[in-house]
């Protein structure tokens, strides 16, 4: 039995598929941790999301930052949805999107594994957290997609405000603050507040603000984080964080991180070669 965690993969479906291949993936054996954004950018994303789905007994997802906006599309009205790129068109008005979009909001935000010592997050977690507040400010979100109050949030779901979490935050802003941290953040200040504009490799941001991860003061957590989201970092590995974004759908590669191990073990593949980044960079 093996425990893989997998980067993002934007609809790069051959590449999952390759990369499955390679790992020998057995999943009346093995498990499958993905790390966010299934969705988006790749060109087969409702392929990419069967395939997850039909994996879903042997797989956990934390949900990245085009999940839920696609999520949060799902919400709108045809003539709206009819309006987004031809990608996530073909999963909207894909005949078993009622389906994925149900599975997709019972998928978390935060997942940590006691056995492990493992803990997924698509981009990162609050300075401020211990690893049981995370857990907990995650599972108030997990808990209101799942429920039948979701398209409240789904439609409140943007906004770069509040851009530091609180415990004194309440209902939506709480929520869409738990969101932008574990989706979204990059670089925050010593206070935690994320700089939403900084998104290149460290030593390129601005005077005061530091990786999510090397934060000055900010709270022990004793286990090792696995998460995406940065394909400018790429492979990291360091101060307990190993991040496994390695900008597949730009180019890149699809990376799967072995967690089970005596020490965490990588294996890639390629992106198709048709596969660059535009104008415009990441986000």
């Amino acid at each position: 039995m093996a425990t893989y965690a997998i980067g993002d993969v934007q609809g790069c479906y051959p590449e999952l598929q390759r990369l499955l291949e390679k790992l020998r993936f057995d999943p009346a054996q093995d498990q499958l941790w993905f790390c966010g954004d299934l969705v988006n950018r790749g060109g087969q994303s409702l392929d990419t999301l069967r395939l997850i789905h039909g994996l879903r007994e042997s797989s956990i997802i934390t949900l990245g930052n085009h999940d839920l906006s696609l999520l949060a599309i799902s919400q709108r009205r045809p003539d709206a949805q009819a309006r987004v790129n031809p990608e996530l068109r073909e999963v909207l008005f894909a005949d078993d999107a009622p389906v994925l979009f149900e599975w997709l909001r019972s998928q978390k935000l935060v997942h940590h594994d006691e056995r492990l010592n493992w803990t997924m997050v698509h981009a990162g977690l609050a300075p401020m957290w211990t690893l049981r507040q995370a857990l907990r400010a995650a599972q108030d979100v997990e808990r209101e997609l799942s429920s039948p109050r979701h398209p409240r949030l789904l439609r409140n779901l943007f906004g770069n405000r509040p851009a530091v979490w609180s415990a004194r935050l309440q209902g939506l802003d709480r929520q869409r603050a738990t969101i932008n941290t574990t989706t979204r953040m990059r670089y925050c200040d010593v206070n935690g507040r994320i700089d939403f504009d900084a998104k290149g490799v460290p030593g390129t941001q601005k005077p005061g603000l530091y990786p999510w991860f090397s934060v000055p003061g900010m709270r022990k957590r004793d286990t090792r984080i696995v998460c995406g989201h940065w394909s400018a970092l790429g492979r990291f590995a360091g101060l307990g964080v190993h991040a496994i974004d390695t900008g597949c759908v730009w180019g890149g590669q699809l990376t799967a991180l072995q967690l089970d191990g005596d020490e965490p073990r990588y294996v890639t593949v390629d992106a198709e070669p048709h596969r660059k980044r535009p104008p415009g960079g990441e986000d």
